[in-house]
């Protein structure tokens, strides 16, 4: 087993391994998942170090989170991993329930017979918390993440939803959090503004972040991660592959050359061009490079990343754990595909506990 190293999140109430796992792939994210995949897959983890699992009642629609209940529930692993869910949707009857808009119009395959309905305010949250805990039966759950409270998501909805939240879902924050149902609030995004905006009116412990800090975004190092720091907000990092061409490269098919879940425009396909020149010559794999390069910056916490089979857990831990020579890390900035301000990992030894 890898023993992958802890960081604690600021408010010291929880500590997360260096590498989480994701569940929206396993909740049959455009191909179908069997009890039995989801179960292998979170067993591979578990058995390879990772003790961070991140679900959400949109993922196959309260599959994921039934799915991953009963695995953890089954082999006796609750005490032994952090779990984190989200809040925002309500699980609604998909025989009489419009289903919610979404940004990037999720294919569920073979999902439970529900629809998703936004829901932001304090009887929304508190719902969407409680079935959450039923679904996985749970006690309590680690980490509750405000999901896709974002104006790139909602667009001219934003506002509305903001509304809710205001008037009466911060009150249910705040009040799961001082009775010990949760032990951190934070956002589940695509983007950095919507959680500035929330953490200047709410005190954030910690906020997962999608593809927003990756090899080819580096925006945050000027404003998002200072502020997070003096906030005392810790990261978790989504995203780092930005959906695919940081993963497979420019040679990847037309699934894989993805960024931002498009198709990758050619100024990106460049710059991923460029940085495989600098990983054939000192022998890295752009995928542990991008694992890496993120995990590096000290306002992130843990990495999060999906996995669809074994096979893709054993990636992500070698990705996470893989020595990369310094050598590496100052070609890349020496040729201005990295910031000088961009903190740089110090090898294998950086993720690995002693």
């Amino acid at each position: 087993m890898v023993a992958l190293e802890k960081r604690a999140l600021p408010n010291g109430r929880v500590n997360l391994t260096a590498l989480g796992l994701g569940t929206s792939p396993l909740g049959g994210c455009g191909v179908p998942v069997s009890f039995e995949t989801f179960e292998a897959v979170i067993l591979k983890a578990y058995a390879l170090g990772v003790r961070y699992f991140d679900v959400a009642p949109l993922y196959g629609l309260g599959k994921s989170e039934h799915f991953l209940g009963h695995v953890l529930r089954v082999h006796g692993l609750r005490s032994e991993v952090v779990v984190s869910t989200k809040a925002g949707r309500l699980l609604k009857p998909a025989s009489r329930s419009a289903r919610a808009e979404s940004l990037y119009g999720i294919n569920w395959v073979d999902p439970l017979p529900f629809v998703d309905e936004y829901d932001y305010s304090y009887d929304g949250i508190m719902r969407s918390f409680e079935d959450s805990q039923q679904r996985m039966g749970l006690d309590h759950i680690d980490i509750l993440f405000l999901h896709d409270v974002s104006g790139v998501w909602h667009r001219e909805s934003y506002p509305t939803y903001l509304r809710q939240l205001r008037e009466t879902g911060y009150r249910a924050c705040d009040e799961l959090r001082r009775s010990g149902a949760v032990k951190a609030i934070g956002l589940g995004v695509n983007e950095t503004a919507s959680v500035l905006e929330v953490a200047a009116e709410f005190d954030l412990d910690c906020s997962l972040v999608a593809g927003r800090y990756t090899l080819l975004n580096h925006a945050p190092l000027t404003d998002f991660f200072p502020e997070a720091r003096r906030r005392g907000m810790g990261i978790i990092a989504g995203g780092v592959y930005n959906s695919g061409i940081l993963a497979e490269g420019s040679r990847g098919n037309a699934l894989t050359r993805t960024y931002d879940y498009q198709a990758a425009p050619e100024s990106i396909v460049r710059r991923v061009k460029a940085l495989e020149v600098i990983c054939e010559r000192h022998e890295v794999r752009l995928a542990d490079a991008a694992s890496q390069f993120v995990y590096a910056h000290p306002a992130v916490t843990s990495v999060v990343q999906g996995a669809l089979t074994t096979a893709h857990v054993e990636q992500n831990v070698a990705s996470i754990s893989a020595p990369i020579p310094q050598a590496f890390w100052l070609d890349l900035r020496s040729e201005g595909l990295i910031p000088s301000e961009a903190p740089l990992p110090n090898g294998a030894s950086s993720v690995l506990s002693d």
